[in-house]
């Protein structure tokens, strides 16, 4: 078992990072996938929608029956269907077939994101939680960039069956690192009921707060502001930009550099300025972003590195922010966390699956489309926190932590 801080960022950061790989890895081969099993592109995008419906009805579950029966059991549960869902994808040989095998990921990839935000806030609180919470996210921010290079190199050395069988033997790694390093964070006394009535209720109460739903809500919206680009990345890169499907480290290189960049200025303030002022700060860089991004499009040709470059410092703005506003929500129903991480990934687990079925298709036809995309998810995430802020103000306690 390991309590050593260090070595819990990255096992945390490890299970955290599952998600973006099973999304960002296979990317590079979306051509050669839709020739192999005669899907047309659209059937192909669906394969990112089902996965992330799966993933954000499984998110409701995954913090509920952590509470009940223990962060580390729910877990190795987890992994073990990760791993023979990731078999399915490996011997697929139609589209129907994968989008099955993705579900199956999509139900079960979810659990490591859902309970390392709550096995944090078991072990820790205040600013030490910020911290951790921003270390942990600076591991894992290594994932979306080097997620679908790998998927190029695994594509271009094996087919795009072998980046299916990465991903079986990268849940099997972390099956075997949670089996033998986590420690369980919950004690059986402080474990919930799992009495269809109680949990209903308990649903209920968290689904209809006001103040969750605004919360979470500024969460999904301002990072669906970046990540519409992560779903239109086989467009965006290879069809406006002319990269190849190897060198998608054009996009997820600067917004990896954002991410830890953004991560790192957040556990350096936590302690030291508000919740609020950092939250505030974080919507400043993100809004400077969003209009640069508008201005590159408006007055200069699609090209890199210009296209790429408002992407990154979005995502440090994300970043900067994302800690205070993750702890915040945590700790609206102190006995309920799992169930409240639960929600608040699902409610950006279906603002994902929403963007990549429908959205992400109306507005990939252009750069510009784009850009003002990012923008306008950006100012609903800065309407809801507004609401919240001026609904339901924040004590001074809280906003200090």
């Amino acid at each position: 078992m390991t309590h050593s801080p260090r070595r819990m960022a990255a096992l945390l950061a490890a299970m955290t990072a599952i998600a973006p790989f099973s999304i960002d890895t296979y990317l590079p081969a979306f051509p050669d996938m839709a020739v192999s099993l005669g899907a047309t592109q659209v059937e192909m995008q669906q394969t990112l929608a089902f996965y992330m419906a799966a993933f954000a009805f499984m998110m409701l579950w995954h913090g509920a029956l952590s509470d009940a029966l223990g962060r580390r059991r729910v877990l190795l549960v987890a992994f073990a269907i990760y791993v023979a869902a990731s078999l399915f994808c490996v011997f697929a040989t139609s589209i129907e077939q994968l989008w099955f095998g993705r579900v199956l990921q999509g139900m079960s990839g979810g659990a490591g994101l859902v309970l390392s935000r709550t096995i944090i806030r078991d072990l820790l609180d205040g600013p030490e939680a910020q911290r951790l919470i921003a270390h942990t996210t600076m591991i894992f921010a290594l994932a979306p960039a080097v997620a679908p290079v790998i998927g190029g190199w695994i594509h271009h050395a094996f087919g795009w069956h072998g980046i299916f069988v990465f991903l079986t033997l990268y849940g099997s790694l972390l099956f075997a690192a949670v089996w033998w390093l986590l420690p369980e964070t919950l004690p059986p006394e402080q474990r919930q009921n799992l009495h269809p009535g109680e949990l209903a209720r308990a649903y209920f109460q968290v689904l209809t707060h006001p103040p969750f739903l605004a919360l979470a809500l500024t969460i999904a919206l301002s990072f669906t502001g970046f990540f519409i680009y992560v779903l239109s990345a086989p467009k965006f890169l290879i069809e406006h930009l002319g990269v190849s499907a190897q060198s998608f480290l054009w996009l997820f290189g600067p917004s990896t550099l954002g991410l830890v960049g953004g991560n790192w200025l957040s556990a350096r303030l936590a302690g030291q300025v508000s919740s609020r002022r950092i939250v505030g700060l974080g919507f400043a860089i993100m809004a400077t972003a969003a209009l640069l991004n508008i201005a590159i499009n408006l007055w200069r040709p699609a090209e890199l590195p210009w296209a790429v470059l408002p992407q990154g410092l979005y995502l440090f703005g994300i970043s900067v922010a994302t800690p205070s506003l993750t702890l915040r929500v945590l700790d609206l129903f102190p006995a309920r966390r799992g169930l409240v991480s639960s929600c608040q990934s699902a409610t950006q687990s279906g603002m994902n699956a929403i963007t990549a079925s429908m959205l992400a298709p109306l507005v990939w036809g252009s750069t510009l489309s784009l850009a003002l995309a990012m923008a306008g998810f950006l100012l609903l995430g800065m309407v809801a926190f507004a609401f919240r802020t001026v609904r339901w103000p924040i004590s001074g306690s809280a906003d200090k932590r």
